[in-house]
């Protein structure tokens, strides 16, 4: 369990140190804003849509290290994913974070996204690793209304 919390906090300070996809997308397809009151995290999150497919995605803001690495590692993982992929993928994350305890959840068909597990532990820190999946969310269905964690 240690060599999991090591790669935790390796790959959640490196995607906070360098976040990928971090930058404004001005030809994007849809766009939505989201924020987490109880921590300050904002997020505004841009994609690029061609016939369901995620061609382009990128976030602004800034937040907390979790928040920040959440959605970079968001980005990478849903690039060149269907709309009909993208889903699933939303769930089987949620479903890792806010599943009790004693129910282990399938982690393994996360890959990488698996390393937030630990964030369940946690359940104050759950809203800032979801934030940039429920603004995923919106974006997908061209909601204007922010998105918010409360």
């Amino acid at each position: 369990m240690s060599d999991l919390r090591d790669l935790y906090q390796q790959t959640i300070l490196d995607h906070t140190r360098k976040p990928r996809n971090k930058h404004e997308m001005l030809d994007a397809t849809s766009s939505a804003d989201g924020h987490n009151p109880l921590c300050g995290d904002k997020i505004k999150l841009f994609l690029k849509i061609n016939n369901g497919v995620i061609e382009d995605i990128s976030f602004t803001g800034s937040g907390c290290a979790i928040s920040t690495a959440s959605a970079s590692m968001m980005t990478e993982a849903l690039k060149g994913k269907t709309l009909t992929e993208a889903q699933p993928l939303f769930e089987r994350f949620h479903a890792m974070l806010t599943s009790p305890m004693d129910h282990e959840p399938d982690i393994e068909s996360l890959d990488k996204l698996a390393v937030f597990s630990g964030v369940r532990e946690f359940p104050v820190r759950v809203k800032c690793a979801t934030l940039p999946w429920h603004t995923l969310q919106a974006a997908i269905k061209n909601e204007h209304r922010p998105v918010s964690t409360e």
